[in-house]
């Protein structure tokens, strides 16, 4: 399956507002700050028990108070990941500079994107079950499970009742699927906005997964380098605010940069191994959909997980698409972990930022490439750089890829 939509007749979508609860920061700002100084967040893991396990870093959100930003919802009702993509969509209604009132009276969308849900809140009801037994059994926390939580607490926090809510559950691709529905709905007039990214707080149950198959590294993530050694799982989540062109304009609003388009595919090669074909199509259905040539894309922040598998695959695929004229090619995740359902949300705010202010976050922990990685990936420490178009991927077990094309609003039809 493939999805490619028209660019004619449309609205013209830019990006106001940026969300951001990771492992490296709170808050747009702080995030940029990290990103330039290629701050690690990788620390060992207490948001579950792991003994028994012989590698135990990840990459947790720290300082994070949930009643600080849920204020409206019980901070209870709400599961680690819905407490995230409230948090994060109240940041970047703020850092847009929305009237929340006014939004309550326009058509909108919100959606979010998610690998595992509220699995955090499930692990600790089966363990507690377990513990405890069945006449223990916390009903309030139930309440909370249901992935839908994710899109509907935004829209309960914040009074927002002519919206569709929905949550994306395409995996480690689901914020860049997220961002896409969003951009379709405002792009076609069905919305005046969208609340658009992904969420996903850490689990013992996602963790657990990897490390049975090998793909958690010891300390830290090499993203192309010869000797990487796996993932470090994350958490967090990016929201972004996404208005139609002209209605930003009407109300004075910073532009971080404007959507172009993107293009999804599912391939259904393997369950966790992807495919260099259908990596390398989807980018070129974003690039189609976004009307944008290889050579004008002037980086690609990559899914880059740091695994064997992925890596040599993406780093073809890029090359099968761009060529001798590949462009400079990042992964935060050398940063902030895999933080799963918001890996490509946190990954298009971090596109957004570059684009707005000129810069090429780094690629950390880098020692050497791998001759079969063949990009650069701008190792160590971040450069300035006049970017115009900038290409985001998000790709996922199942054969799930999803690719968003940003490119910088300059105040002239394309």
């Amino acid at each position: 399956m493939s999805v490619t939509v028209s660019n004619d007749n449309g609205h013209r979508v830019v990006l106001t507002g940026l969300g951001v609860v990771s492992s490296v920061g709170l808050g747009v700002t702080e995030f940029g700050t990290a990103l330039r100084a290629g701050r690690s967040g990788a620390r060992p893991i207490t948001r579950f028990d792991t003994a028994g396990f012989e590698r135990t870093n990840g990459c947790e959100v720290v300082g994070f108070e949930p009643g600080e930003w849920v204020r409206n919802v019980p901070v209870d009702a709400l599961g680690r990941a819905a407490q995230f993509s409230v948090a994060a969509a109240r940041m970047a209604l703020q850092d847009a500079g929305a009237d929340v009132s006014e939004l309550r009276d326009r058509p909108g969308v919100i959606s979010v994107g998610t690998t595992d849900g509220e699995s955090y809140d499930l692990d600790h009801l089966v363990e507690a079950e377990v513990n405890s037994g069945p006449e223990n059994f916390d009903r309030a926390r139930v309440a909370r499970i249901p992935a839908s939580r994710l899109s509907a607490g935004v829209a309960q926090e914040f009074g927002l009742t002519d919206v569709e809510a929905i949550t994306i559950p395409t995996a480690c691709a689901a914020g860049n699927y997220a961002i896409g529905y969003g951009f379709d709905a405002v792009r076609a007039g069905e919305a005046e906005y969208a609340l658009c990214g992904g969420a996903d707080a850490m689990c013992r149950k996602t963790f657990a997964g990897f490390y049975r198959v090998g793909t958690v590294a010891p300390e830290r993530c090499q993203p192309f380098d010869i000797d990487r050694k796996g993932i470090l799982t994350g958490e967090g989540a990016g929201i972004l605010m996404l208005e139609r062109l002209d209605t930003a304009l009407a109300r004075g609003a910073r532009i971080y940069a404007e959507v172009l388009g993107y293009g999804l595919n599912c391939d259904a090669y393997h369950p966790v191994a992807p495919n260099e074909d259908s990596v390398a199509a989807a980018m070129r259905l974003a690039l189609e959909n976004a009307a944008v040539k290889p050579n004008e894309v002037d980086l690609v922040s990559a899914h880059g997980t740091g695994t064997r598998a992925n890596d040599v695959t993406e780093a073809r695929a890029i090359r099968q698409v761009f060529g001798d004229g590949t462009p400079r090619t990042i992964s935060i995740k050398s940063m902030l972990g895999h933080s799963m359902g918001a890996a490509s949300a946190l990954s298009a705010i971090a596109c957004a930022l570059a684009i707005n202010t000129g810069f090429i976050p780094p690629t950390i922990n880098h020692v050497q490439t791998d001759p079969e990685c063949d990009v650069d990936c701008v190792p160590n420490h971040a450069v300035d750089a006049d970017l115009r178009v900038v290409q985001n991927n998000g790709l996922a077990f199942g054969g799930n890829n999803a690719v968003v094309i940003l490119g910088r609003y300059e105040g002239n039809a394309r």
